[in-house]
């Protein structure tokens, strides 16, 4: 396979509008549509097409990395058409790749259905917004919207430092700074540190992966900075305890008074297969830190942050099972689905059947049913 082929199967992905594209040896390309793996109809890969489909996207530098390390990641342009971030990993002695579709255009607030509240707090001066949701959940794309609406609106000096950079962002009327970890600068923390003399106003951490990440970060909000960062973890409470755990045990009381005053929002969201249309839609779960929960912060109170999220519409706050619930009376997601990425699967099983609906047989159930 030469490049002509990689760029056949790139713009199967774009015409398709998949979101990700899977190249490993003794299977099929396999496009991932709609949360579901398709595979192509072409010839089943061997050991030469996986290398030579690496070689023909694969910077240099990373291809020396995969050498050493066994593994690389980078994102790159493809045309002015589309962007991809690019997994590419040794498995069983051969190199698989894992591309995902970034698009070109950013999506609005209205398109990708934040809550309206989110438009509010960006505004802030200072504090930490945190994005939380598995891989693959939307998590940069929700903060691409969010940095593109300040980009848009606001004069601010905007710092990113992603791993890869996914989103581009041109200057509007912010100033956009973006770099990328491994590239224009060695880590996380390191860029962090250097950020604070760079005059920023607003600061995006890809992913606060460890402890000095994190102490970074938040002292950058606790300085007058409004710095938004990503975890890999499911519900508010669940994402704030995570946060202090990361601590030493005789630092963890400090941080959660750090916390109660620097900590503005709490946005944790899973990405679902639409029932009523081909595509996607996202789910949220939603926190507003209000003097009440800063004090159940600062008391290590955070079991009853749920319930507190409850009695706190009004701020604009839910619980991502209740919006789940939403998106399933609505007809939008399938029950199935919905139990699937429930914090409280059971709970929600027992409203279905109150409503005379039934959790349908699982994929595993139906391909039995076809056999016999």
């Amino acid at each position: 396979m030469s490049s002509i082929q990689i760029d056949r199967l790139l713009d199967t992905v774009i015409r398709q509008d998949a979101s990700d594209l899977h190249i490993s040896v003794g299977r099929k390309p396999t496009l991932r549509l709609s949360g579901k793996l398709r595979s192509l109809d072409t010839k089943v890969l061997e050991n030469e097409d996986t290398v030579a489909l690496m070689k023909a996207i694969t910077p240099e530098r990373c291809q020396q990395e995969l050498q050493e390390h066994g593994s690389t990641d980078f994102g790159f342009a493809y045309g002015d058409r589309a962007r991809f971030r690019v997994a590419v990993f040794r498995q069983r002695g051969s190199v698989s790749i894992a591309l995902r579709l970034i698009p070109n255009q950013l999506l609005t607030f209205d398109q990708i259905g934040l809550p309206p509240i989110v438009r509010e707090l960006i505004r802030r001066p200072r504090g930490l917004f945190v994005v939380t949701g598995p891989t693959g959940s939307g998590k940069t794309t929700s903060l691409a919207t969010m940095i593109d609406h300040i980009n848009t609106n606001f004069d601010r000096h905007i710092v990113t430092v992603e791993d890869p950079i996914e989103y581009y962002h041109y200057h509007k009327k912010s100033i956009v700074n973006q770099r990328e970890v491994g590239v224009d600068v060695p880590s996380f923390s390191e860029a962090l540190r250097r950020a604070l003399r760079q005059d920023p106003d607003v600061i995006l951490v890809g992913e606060m992966r460890d402890l000095e990440t994190i102490e970074a970060a938040i002292a950058a909000a606790e300085t007058g900075h409004l710095v938004f960062a990503t975890l890999h973890t499911t519900g508010a409470s669940g994402t704030i305890n995570r946060i202090i755990d990361a601590f030493p045990t005789n630092q963890q009381e400090q941080i959660r008074v750090q916390l109660s005053v620097t900590l503005l929002a709490v946005l944790s969201q899973v990405l679902l297969s639409r029932e009523d249309k081909p595509g996607r839609v996202a789910s949220y779960e939603f926190l507003v830190v209000t003097p009440a929960i800063a004090n159940l912060i600062r008391e290590n109170k955070t079991f009853r942050i749920d319930s507190a999220i409850q009695t706190g519409k009004k701020f604009g706050m839910q619980l991502l099972d209740d919006h789940l619930w939403s998106l399933f009376e609505r007809g939008m997601i399938s029950a199935d689905e919905m139990i699937d990425k429930a914090r409280a699967p059971s709970e929600l099983t027992n409203r279905v059947h109150k409503v005379g609906k039934s959790v349908g047989r699982t994929e595993l159930d139906q391909a039995d049913a076809t056999k016999a």
